[in-house]
């Protein structure tokens, strides 16, 4: 990856983790932790990688971005105010009523979005769904998917996993946001999902791990991905929860939590 091509990526990041910021703050609720953790990753998809058009967002042979993980919202939102999609100061209305930037992803009603996400399980599953379509309509379209590394204790998970595998979508690839946290404290003790990598691997997925916050990293991986035939891609992306404002960062209890007036003020300071 060039120096310019960095410096852009860097400089989009640092853009959408503060309307996450901007938008939980306004909301005065929200889950920044996992948005944050996320951010670089959907910052390279919308950025570096995807076909999309932001003036039209239903193009059929778009690729698609399914947030499984649907409470980081924020996130999602954010990027794609910032891609154009709709306006930035439309970040400020997220969850409120009337809004269409609802707690969770509407794809019926928020233009960019591909699959309505927030029971855990749900999105990976569209998201096999959509890429075996893509197969079968003989579309060239990708399919890209964030799953939370807590949202893989679900079941549904897995057994979207094994309907990837037996049907070969090579065209599907899965990032899994592995922050260690979800809103009850450490993964490994609540319900330890671990290791991923063996389990995807087991379930006939090529693998690959990264560190879900360096862009280099990210692009190699995604790169690898398309070149993989006949099986689908479990990205496993090591990355830290509230990445990118100090105090959040490794903090569980910012998983559900929005910043109030001193922590959103300190929290933009250090993201300029």
């Amino acid at each position: 990856m060039n120096n310019e091509k960095l410096a852009m990526l860097t400089e989009k990041a640092k853009l959408v983790r503060k309307g996450i910021i901007e938008s939980t703050h306004a909301a005065g609720c929200g889950h920044p932790g996992g948005s944050l953790s996320i951010a670089d990753i959907v910052t390279y998809l919308y950025f570096a990688e995807m076909n999309i058009d932001e003036k039209n967002p239903k193009m059929e042979n778009r690729d698609r971005f399914v947030l499984s993980k649907g409470h980081a919202a924020p996130a999602l939102y954010s990027v794609l105010a910032n891609r154009g999609f709709f306006p930035l100061e439309d970040l400020k209305t997220l969850r409120k009523t009337g809004s269409y930037l609802q707690g969770h992803p509407d794809m019926k009603g928020t233009p960019g979005v591909d699959m309505s996400t927030g029971s855990l399980g749900l999105g990976i599953s569209g998201a096999c769904g959509m890429a075996l379509a893509g197969k079968l309509s003989g579309n060239s379209y990708r399919v890209y998917c964030a799953v939370g590394d807590g949202e893989s204790e679900e079941g549904q998970v897995w057994e979207a996993a094994m309907f990837a595998a037996h049907y070969k979508l090579d065209n599907l690839t899965v990032f899994l946001d592995l922050n260690g946290l979800q809103i009850d404290g450490k993964i490994t003790d609540v319900i330890n999902p671990t290791p991923h990598d063996e389990k995807f691997a087991a379930f006939g997925w090529n693998v690959i791990t990264i560190d879900g916050h360096n862009f280099a990293e990210i692009e190699d991986a995604v790169n690898a991905a398309k070149a993989c035939k006949g099986k689908p891609t479990a990205i496993i992306a090591k990355t830290t929860k509230g990445k990118g404002v100090s105090f959040m960062e490794n903090q569980v209890g910012w998983h559900g939590k929005a910043p109030n007036d001193e922590q959103y003020a300190t929290a933009m300071a250090e993201l300029d």
